[in-house]
């Protein structure tokens, strides 16, 4: 089934701007959200087309993705990369778990919005911090490209302390919950007027948002949580990528402080200039030297692809630049069935020395070409 458009689904303007799309967000979310609507389907199912929405719209550079490409720009849940989830098109991926997360993230849990509700509950559990993002450079010959590649890749990157076992405590002990804002990671406070009460919700000085202290820091961490260190990644790369492409792994960023979840990492590919194929798009060039004799009375030649060599008849009276085309000798289309071409440009050589023999042959050979020549007449 196709997803309706997202500015259509946050109901703004195509150039609506990064505050009006994060206001109508925050309507449709607080209108929808599942602890309003306990049991509603119907409601969970728009609160998370709505967050997928402003997941994409809300990022500039999603948003251009998808302004230029629509869903085939994006990939994963929210958009994540054109590679996300198998190379497959689509964010079919995003479930209510990351919509109910990207509702937290950038909404503060639910200091606030319980009132709205009228439930006056509290959140249980602690805030965690995911990990940063990462990104990476991969290259890639044509030959890889053509046919895909697998890579292992030494990702440089913050990994569990070992000494804590990421919790950042150093004698290992729990976290003790703040005794500031109980846990909750917020300080509310109160205003009342002729006009009504005011919440104003506000992070936790004492714990930093994060609901939890820790009286005995580990001391490889800091308390963090995380070290530097280094992993291997295994990154399958399928035939038809090309510069500027990338590939999403999820958690192959770093690891988010005392058991955060790891941010993404993000593999960027960069094609290697090839010395004798030029690429235009799916297809494939190559320049082919003849003589002059073998352009006028033509020849039979192994071309180079990359698939093997192909026989290729040069018919007698041959132009030279004139191009032959190889069907299906290109590059595979990504994502599709298929291939391009190969295309074959033949190119007059002239020797940039000749010898006598040849010199005597050339200048007959010009006494009886010169008079054929065609007339340049207006």
């Amino acid at each position: 089934m196709a997803k309706r458009d997202y500015y259509e689904v946050l109901g703004v303007d195509n150039n609506a701007s990064k505050d009006e799309i994060k206001k109508a967000y925050r309507k449709l979310a607080f209108r929808h959200h599942p602890d309003k609507n306990p049991g509603d389907k119907a409601a969970e199912e728009s609160f998370k087309e709505a967050t997928e929405a402003y997941e994409v719209l809300n990022n500039a550079e999603k948003r251009n993705l998808y302004d230029q490409y629509g869903q085939a720009g994006l990939g994963g849940p929210g958009g994540r990369g054109p590679f996300e989830g198998g190379f497959g098109g689509g964010s079919g991926g995003f479930d209510l778990s990351d919509a109910l997360r990207a509702f937290m993230r950038d909404f503060g849990g639910f200091g606030g919005f319980d009132e709205m509700f009228g439930g006056g509950r509290r959140s249980s559990g602690r805030r965690v911090r995911k990990g940063r993002d990462l990104q990476l450079k991969v290259k890639l010959a044509l030959d890889e490209v053509a046919k895909g590649a697998s890579k292992q890749i030494r990702v440089n990157k913050l990994v569990g302390c070992g000494d804590c076992g990421g919790s950042g405590s150093g004698d290992g002990g729990e976290l003790d919950t703040c005794d500031v804002c109980q846990g909750t990671g917020q300080i509310k406070h109160v205003q009342r007027s002729i006009l009504g009460q005011f919440i104003n919700v506000t992070e936790c000085h004492r714990c930093n948002g994060e609901g939890v202290i820790i009286r005995d820091p580990c001391r490889a961490c800091n308390g963090t949580g995380v070290v530097r260190g280094s992993e291997t990644v295994s990154v399958n790369i399928p035939a038809g990528v090309a510069t500027g492409n990338y590939i999403t792994i999820s958690g192959g960023g770093d690891r988010g402080e005392r058991g955060g979840p790891a941010g993404d990492l993000y593999v960027i590919i960069e094609e290697e200039e090839d010395p004798l194929f030029e690429r235009h798009g799916n297809d494939v060039l190559i320049d082919l030297p003849l003589t002059y004799t073998q352009l006028a009375l033509g020849t039979k030649l192994e071309i180079p692809t990359l698939d093997g060599t192909v026989l290729l008849k040069v018919p007698p009276g041959t132009p030279s630049h004139k191009v032959f085309r190889m069907k299906g000798k290109g590059i595979p289309r990504l994502n599709a069935y298929g291939k391009g071409d190969q295309l074959v440009r033949v190119v007059a050589w002239v020797p940039s020395k000749v010898n006598k023999k040849e010199t005597e042959l050339l200048t007959e050979l010009d006494k009886s070409l010169t008079g054929r020549l065609p007339k340049l007449e207006r």
